[in-house]
């Protein structure tokens, strides 16, 4: 068997000790006779996996006691909508930063429900650079701010969060969760689709302060209440069950890796080695200003079109895989989330200064 490196945004690659583990617990987990595909969410074996899951998650991002946290379905877009029908919910307020494409969704999605305001955008330079905001940008009277922290398509990254004052703060860390420590307290709400940094796609993570939830808009379903799922803990219906499971083994796996400040310095190795490259390469450049540089996502082109196909192309050949940027900016993106090799990263530049040599 031979496996690529995948540099996908998302499905995305996942440690292989993870991998190996699911396969040997694949027909049987522990002595329970049945794999965990198919155990009742109900039954004792289940409740121990998601109950541990959740501790190892609270561990490791120390997430305080007033905080729930949640596992979810409907991917972080469902969030587009679920935030403002349970956050815009005084003064009908909300704000916004339109960092990229999924920032302006989330956007154009609670504007449905409330006088959602676009603060500052960057869209006027392809979303290459994240906005600078001061706290008198922000509306007072808003019942929440909301950020995308990494822009997986465009590959930019809040460094330093805004200014907001009391206002929450909400994030989409859906491609940089568990990439490097955050302080869970400075936000009311942050969410994460699982697809990229924790375990396949189908569980989405909410982690929302207390004080926030139970006051959701009237029209609001059941299953978009925050509350129906921090009363059942997370079990209100069937949760997204073998998902969860992975995601708990990753959790495991960043806790013997030696946690976040241990993943933060694998993913700033990773980033540098090709961010040093295209630096300085002729043919290769990055499109994002140094200072707003994703540690998960770095897109680059060469300036060609016909060049770009060419270099997707015998990439895949030589086993880089997904590298092809998003069908919306064209050229080459490596997504190289925490289970990426450093060795996966220097191959690839490895591969770029040939392709360099033979092409620029």
């Amino acid at each position: 068997m031979s496996r690529v490196y995948n540099f996908s945004a998302g499905p995305s690659m996942l440690p292989e000790e993870v991998l190996k583990t699911a396969a040997a617990e694949m027909l049987e987990y522990g002595d329970s006779g049945q794999s965990v595909m198919e155990m009742s969410h109900r039954s004792k074996e289940y409740d121990a996996i998601i109950k541990q899951a959740e501790a190892d998650l609270r561990d490791i991002m120390n997430i305080p006691d007033d905080y729930a946290v949640l596992f979810l379905q409907g991917g972080a877009s469902t969030q587009f909508a679920m935030v403002p029908l349970n956050l815009m919910n005084k003064n009908h307020k909300a704000d916004y930063l339109i960092t990229g494409q999924w920032a302006n969704k989330a956007y154009k999605e609670a504007a449905r429900y409330g006088a959602a305001r676009a603060v500052a955008s960057s869209a006027d330079k392809t979303y290459s650079y994240i906005p600078k905001t001061t706290r008198a940008d922000f509306d007072p009277e808003a019942d929440y701010v909301h950020i995308c922290m990494n822009n997986t398509i465009y590959g930019t990254k809040y460094h330093e969060l805004p200014d907001v004052g009391d206002i929450p703060l909400v994030a989409d860390i859906s491609s940089c969760i568990l990439s490097e420590p955050i302080d869970v307290t400075k936000f009311g709400v942050l969410y994460a689709g699982a697809q990229k940094n924790v375990a396949p796609a189908g569980v989405t993570i909410v982690i929302i302060r207390k004080d926030l939830i139970g006051n959701a808009m009237d029209i609001t379903p059941t299953m978009l209440n925050y509350q129906t799922h921090a009363d059942n803990d997370s079990m209100f219906n069937t949760p997204p069950c073998y998902t969860i499971y992975i995601a708990g083994l990753v959790f495991k796996w960043i806790k013997k890796m030696g946690g976040l400040e241990a993943m933060k310095q694998h993913n700033e190795k990773k980033a540098q080695i090709l961010y040093d490259f295209l630096d300085q390469s002729k043919l290769f450049k990055g499109t994002v200003v140094p200072e707003d540089r994703s540690l998960m996502n770095v897109p680059f082109v060469t300036g060609s079109d016909e060049l770009d196909a060419k270099f997707v192309a015998e990439a895949k050949k030589a086993g880089f895989v997904n590298i092809k940027g998003h069908r919306s900016v064209g050229g080459m993106r490596a997504s190289i989330y925490n289970a990426m090799p450093i060795e996966g990263v220097e191959k690839l530049v490895a591969f770029m200064k040939k392709f360099e040599e033979e092409n620029a």
